[in-house]
């Protein structure tokens, strides 16, 4: 039953029409939960409460599907605003962007000109970038573009999904840069031709990479709710004497609050995921998607309106 929630949910996350009717009707149906706001303003204010209880936070403009080179266009304006956002309010909180939003699918000539817009605005308001990972038919061209980028600008980072086959080499390519990664398992639908079909080959993976990331000397960012992970990190750092400086846990907004709270007391640099904007519906189909316990949530908001 959970594989078929997920897979339904997934599915309606890729619905066009769907997403187009939840921009128009704004956050609503338990969405609020973990989506923190429409506007930049309001993103703020969530990330100042975070950030007075001790989280960190990387923030992002919610959107897909973009269409033609205005809407890429618009998404980078949206993404600076929120770069200089951070700077004037002197908030504790990075950037996270998706790069279908930058112009991904319309050319590299568009995405690039996006993406050092950001970056140049990110590298003057002394802001971190990090690219999210989409699905497998746009992470080959994800990973070459972050080359490229990483090439130029230090401030940028991106992500790895462990239930990838193709992930162990992409990160042995990667290593040469250096990169600040955060590593995820991974919240598409994928064919078992490129990914793990199974949960424990998943996990096992994600292991290897936590491990191999970590031992290579580079900065990880643990991205998970799963205590399993979060436990087999911890006994890794201290097996390895690896430093607190190198490491970091990611988690969403509105989820495992008291559990991210409780890493922040136990001495880890804890870090929230919280998106804002309009477009939020395929972000929140993924999220009912990766836990449909979660669909509680939004039976809660519907019933409370």
């Amino acid at each position: 039953m959970e594989k078929l929630l997920r897979n339904f949910f997934l599915f309606l996350s890729k619905n066009r029409a769907l997403t187009k009717l939840a921009k128009r009707y704004g956050l609503r149906f338990g969405a609020a939960r973990f989506v923190a706001g429409e506007s930049i303003k309001q993103a703020v204010n969530v990330i100042k409460e975070l950030n007075n209880k001790g989280l960190v936070v990387t923030i992002d403009y919610l959107g897909e599907f973009v269409d033609n080179e205005k809407e890429a266009n618009e998404m980078a304006d949206h993404c600076v605003l929120a770069v200089e956002a951070i700077g004037r309010e002197r908030i504790n909180s990075q950037l996270s962007l998706k790069m279908t939003s930058m112009g991904l699918d319309l050319s590299e000539e568009i995405v690039m000109k996006n993406m050092k817009k950001i970056l140049e605005a990110a590298k003057k308001n002394d802001v971190f970038v990090t690219i999210d990972m989409e699905d497998y038919s746009r992470c080959g061209k994800t990973i070459e573009i972050f080359k490229k980028l990483k090439s130029e600008y230090d401030n940028l980072g991106t992500v790895i999904q462990a239930y990838l086959y193709r992930t162990e080499k992409d990160m042995e390519e990667l290593n040469q840069y250096s990169p600040n990664l955060r590593l995820v398992k991974g919240a598409y639908k994928e064919s078992p031709e490129v990914a793990f079909p199974i949960k424990k080959d998943v996990d096992d993976n994600f292991k290897k990479i936590i491990k191999m990331h970590l031992l290579n000397g580079n900065y990880t960012a643990v991205a998970t709710h799963d205590d399993e992970m979060i436990e087999y990190t911890k006994q890794l750092v201290e097996e390895h004497n690896i430093p607190f400086d190198q490491f970091e846990f990611q988690m969403l907004y509105g989820i495992r609050e008291e559990r991210q709270l409780e890493l922040y007391k136990e001495g880890y640099k804890m870090r929230v995921y919280v998106p804002y904007g309009t477009d939020w519906y395929g972000y929140f189909m993924r999220r009912l998607a990766e836990r449909p316990a979660n669909i509680a949530f939004v039976v809660k908001g519907v019933v409370s309106k």
